[in-house]
């Protein structure tokens, strides 16, 4: 059930093993949301959704062994689905994958005999990552904003509809080369942009990776994590990113 599974021995380890599952936890919520709302099905017995190591995810039963390799995730996930606003649906989701990201990695650290340091070092390097619920709520957006006070995104978005697609996208990625000219003006822009994070996998910013903003919701997002490239970005009026294309096509 847990493919990729490997155990972990050092701090360093484990942090890479909570890495994997987040970013597979942030995409079946985000990116992949269509895929596991249907996957979800009331009709199914008790699922629940599991984060693996290797970056992906899955829905499935729980584990039949008693007690399990790992700690379990919520059980009957798909029982609410129905139930609920669906954004209130994936919210609870996202906040139960919170609490089990943490158990496993702290299973790891009881299993494995981490001290108080190491247990330390561990959360702390958790801790400075937003929550896979502030990811999906797009709370971890709101208060790097604040932190930051940023407020290129705001003058990206007033652009007149009328200038093309491929002068909005040259304004979502960083000169890897400024002029000497402006090197004070592309520092500030690199600083704030650093704040910024990915709407789907949660990570920070970098200079050097192409990013894009969904017109609608108005998060940012990693070109690769939504399969958008500089040149198809040209192409298009106005971007919507999966969860916004999702729910437009169910309304």
């Amino acid at each position: 059930m847990d493919g990729g599974l490997y155990n972990p021995l050092t701090v360093e380890e484990v942090f890479r093993d909570f890495l994997g599952r987040r970013t597979g936890l942030i995409k079946a919520l985000t990116t992949d949301v269509e895929e596991f709302y249907q996957q979800c099905d009331p009709e199914k017995e008790n699922l629940c959704l599991y984060g693996l190591p290797n970056e992906l995810w899955e829905v499935n039963l729980p584990a039949e062994e008693v007690p399990p390799e790992l700690p379990e995730p919520a059980l009957g996930i798909n029982f609410a689905r129905d139930g609920m606003q669906e954004k209130d649906w994936l919210t609870l989701v996202a906040v139960h994958s919170d609490a089990w990201l943490l158990s496993t990695a702290f299973y790891f650290g009881s299993r494995f005999g981490f001290d108080k340091a190491d247990r330390k070092r561990l959360f702390n390097m958790i801790n400075d990552l937003p929550t896979v619920f502030e990811v999906v709520t797009g709370a971890a957006k709101k208060q790097q904003k604040e932190k930051s006070s940023v407020s290129n995104h705001s003058i990206n978005k007033s652009k007149s509809n009328s200038k093309s697609r491929a002068s909005e996208s040259q304004g979502k990625i960083s000169k890897s080369e400024p002029k000497d000219e402006d090197e004070g003006l592309d520092e500030e822009e690199d600083d704030e942009h650093g704040e910024t994070l990915c709407g789907a996998c949660g990570e920070n910013y970098a200079s050097d990776e192409f990013w894009i903003c969904c017109d609608l919701c108005e998060k940012w997002f990693h070109g690769k994590c939504v399969k958008i490239t500089p040149a198809r970005a040209e192409h298009i009026k106005q971007y919507k990113c999966p969860s916004c294309s999702n729910k437009r096509a169910r309304a």
